[in-house]
Formats: structure tokens, sequence, C-alpha cells
């Protein structure tokens, strides 16, 4: 494989919400020429979407579109499937790959050592985004065998880029808590957003207002995190003043046991990843 990125030769496998952000930060941002993206999806009107919106070849067959990169020197098929749509992807490619191809998946649970005994490779890279990666602003996590060599694994931090940011890891087991922090971790952000809006909405707020307010409360929250670099009990600490509203608001989250249960729901995702990789 060559250091070009632009020359790399992609086949999306199933080209759903995450893979076409992946493959429209590639293609908007000129990162891989997309004359050399193929796609596959079962439905006709998607696949004709994606050739208008991206210049990209669309294929009903998931063979078929992971055969126009085949046996080029610089490629790599990425499978973007549901889990229980996984097997008949498994079933399609088997005796198409070459041993050396390079298999980059997104998909939950699917584990290095099935995808490379079903699909024959010993290039096997697993990755777990996220859903802000739908607007560059997401992380993934991900590990890849031994077989994976440098210049493979400069593509993949690239191609991963193009979804926000990328962290490798250097185990496969941290793909399944990453799976339980980050990958699931929107879903813990928005029930928060959604519980502070309620709230709002209660104090006598229109939904609109209290929702920017959560919003914009959130956000700048984050970034102001990001930027002073100081833990989360230290910033929490700044904005307590004692006998004051937070230090209120932080007795009645302790007394609901506030942490208790977000340590207990990312401890649950992760042995329901573990739980999927075993299935």
């Amino acid at each position: 494989m060559t250091n070009e990125l632009n020359s790399l030769h992609l086949a999306f496998i199933g080209c759903g919400v995450m893979a076409e952000s992946m493959l429209a930060g590639l293609v908007n941002n000129n990162l891989v020429d997309a004359a050399n993206i193929s796609a596959s999806h079962p439905r006709e009107s998607r696949r004709a979407e994606l050739t208008e919106k991206y210049g990209v070849s669309a294929f009903e067959g998931n063979a078929d579109a992971a055969k126009t990169v085949v046996g080029q020197e610089n490629s790599a098929i990425v499978i973007c499937v549901k889990p229980q749509r996984l097997k008949r992807v498994l079933d399609d490619l088997k005796d198409v790959l070459h041993p050396d191809q390079l298999v980059i998946s997104i998909v939950a649970g699917a584990t290095i050592e099935h995808l490379a005994e079903e699909l024959g490779t010993a290039k096997v890279v697993r990755a777990m985004p996220n859903t802000p990666s739908q607007i560059g602003a997401g992380i993934t996590a991900w590990t890849c065998t031994v077989a994976v060599g440098d210049d493979e694994r400069s593509h993949v931090r690239e191609l991963l880029s193009a979804l926000g940011k990328e962290l490798f890891v250097e185990t496969e087991n941290m793909i399944d808590m990453a799976t339980s922090l980050s990958a699931t971790g929107p879903t813990y952000i928005f029930m928060v957003m959604e519980a502070l809006t309620d709230a709002g909405v209660h104090l006598g707020f229109s939904r609109d207002m209290a929702k920017l307010l959560v919003q914009e409360t959130m956000l700048g929250s984050v970034k102001f995190a990001m930027e002073s670099h100081k833990h989360p009990a230290e910033l929490r600490n700044m904005v307590t003043s004692p006998g004051g509203t937070s230090a209120e608001a932080i007795y009645q989250m302790e007394k609901g046991t506030l942490r208790t249960v977000l340590s207990k729901a990312v401890y649950a995702a992760y042995k329901r990843a573990v739980e999927l990789g075993k299935k």
C-alpha cells in the first residue's frame, strides 16, 4: 500500500448514515477520488442518491462493490452494516477477498477473529465511531491486527478523521469499552439534555427557550472543560458556593445516586457489547 490517500480505492459495504458520513468527509474534502469509491445498498433509490451526491459507483450486491477494489494495490473494504445483517454480508464476501486485503469494520460486537476467519484476511481493523461523527464531530476508537502495516494504519487514521477525532487503542476489549462509553455516550448526554429541558419547562420557560439554554450551557461547559484542562471535580468546585444553588442541586443529585446510575448504565452497555461479540 502506498502513502497516497488520494489513490486509495474504497468499497463501502452497506452505506447507511455512518458510512455516508465517512464518504462525504472523504469526497467533499478531496481526500479520496470519488471515482475510486464504490458502495453497496439494496435499495435502488438510495444507490441513485449516493451516485448523484458524491459521484461514487453504487451496487446492489455486496460482492459486486467489493470486487471493484479487490486486487488494487491500495484498497480497503469498509463494512458498515447493522450486527444483525453481518452474517449475510460475510456470506456474500466469502472467497471474494484476497488474503492481504485490508478490511475496516464498524459493526458493533463483530470481533476481529470472527471477521478474519470468515473473510480470509489477516488485515482487519475494528473501529467504533459515535453519532456526532455524522457532522464530523465524533470520536472513533479503533484497533487492528499486527498484519496491518504502518502505511495502512496511517490511512485508517486519515479515513476515521473524516468523522472527527480518532483514538487508537491497544486491545480489542477496549473497543467494547469504548462502545459503552463513547459510542453509547450520546445516549446519556441526550437523556440529560431532555431531562434538563423538561425541568426548564416545569419552571415556566417555553420548550424552545429551555432547549436553547440547555444546549448552549452544555456546549459551553464542554468547551470550557477542554480549554481549562482541569479535572471535572475542580471545575464543579469552582461554581459551587457554600449554601448556594449549585450546592443544593449537587445534594439532590447525589441523593438520587446520579453517579451510580451513570456508572451502572455504562457497565450494562459494556456487557451488552461483549454479548453481541459472542453471538
